[in-house]
């Protein structure tokens, strides 16, 4: 997609999640005390309250647990179709992310595609988009 995205305001929360593209990682905040892991990003764990979290990298697949395409170009530069999707991740339990499916027709998307992490980079923000995994 050629348009560009919303930035999100980096902090100490979320600057790894948002940053980690660049290192080709996908940090997930994870908690030493419970090891369950919270998303979006928080200074202290939604499970049990510890302020011993700390972003995790994740190995960045997935399976797409719901989508929809989008046909409304929201954006004079906004290329439509496009798939949006709930990913649940394969090593972070209970964490999903609200992305793009890219890298295919949006005819080729289902629920339940295996999918991996790729990153785009706009301005120093990694947005994680997923595409189709092979095999």
């Amino acid at each position: 997609m050629s348009w560009q995205r919303p930035a999100p305001r980096l902090d100490a929360e979320n600057r790894a999640f948002w940053t980690g593209g660049a290192e080709g990682k996908l940090f997930i905040t994870r908690c030493d005390d419970c090891g369950r892991f919270t998303h979006p990003p928080r200074e202290i764990c939604r499970h049990c309250q510890s302020e011993a979290v700390a972003p995790f990298a994740v190995p960045g697949t997935g399976r797409v647990d719901t989508f929809t395409i989008n046909h409304q170009p929201w954006t004079s530069d906004m290329e439509v179709p496009f798939v949006i999707a709930r990913v649940a991740l394969d090593e972070a339990p209970g964490v999903y992310l609200t992305t793009n499916i890219v890298g295919c027709p949006v005819e080729n998307v289902d629920v339940d595609d295996r999918v991996r992490v790729v990153f785009e980079e706009q301005e120093g923000i990694w947005f994680p988009l997923f595409e189709k995994a092979v095999g």
